[in-house]
């Protein structure tokens, strides 16, 4: 089929334009289903609402809100790209991109302090390894810990050479 020039008139301005030939195969290539309604003066005004031009070439606006908070979950210094409302809580990128992992949301929404994340993670692994059917050695407890380690320095350490050979 042989596309031809055709004139329509501007929605805005009232004025005729010549919708070509190229512009009508872009369309159909483009799957358009409408005509233009805008001359390309009202169209290139349209689009420039709310930019400013500089030598000619239109640009977007550079202002954005960058304000500077600590990060709700782990308490250090970020800046976020938005400003903050009150009771909603701010993340880092870090926290937030363990938000968006599904099974840390919780975690993540609950989290109160370094301490506490780390305690969680730990619970997380856990309970993760105890899925699976996964046994660990009980953990020693620090204060049995810090027993032994008092209860070392009092008394004079036997070698292991030693304790073996009298044994045997």
């Amino acid at each position: 089929m042989q596309l031809a020039d055709r004139n329509l008139k501007c929605a805005d301005c009232g004025n005729d334009f010549v919708f070509t030939a190229g512009e009508q195969l872009f369309f159909q290539d483009k799957q358009f289903k409408n005509d233009p309604k805008r001359c390309k003066l009202c169209k290139a005004k349209r689009a420039g609402l709310g930019r400013s031009t500089a030598a000619g070439a239109s640009t977007l606006p550079l202002s954005r809100t960058e304000t500077r908070t600590n990060c709700s979950a782990c308490g250090i210094e970020t800046t976020v790209p938005f400003k903050p409302t009150q009771g909603r809580p701010v993340l880092c990128r870090s926290c937030f991109q363990l938000k968006r992992v599904p099974s840390a949301v919780a975690a993540v929404a609950s989290m109160d302090s370094p301490g506490a994340m780390e305690a969680q993670a730990n619970a997380a692994y856990d309970q993760a390894l105890a899925e699976q059917g996964v046994e660990l050695p009980m953990a020693i407890p620090t204060e049995l810990i810090a027993e032994t380690q008092s209860t070392a320095s009092e008394t004079e350490a036997v070698p292991l050479s030693a304790s073996t050979t009298a044994d045997a």
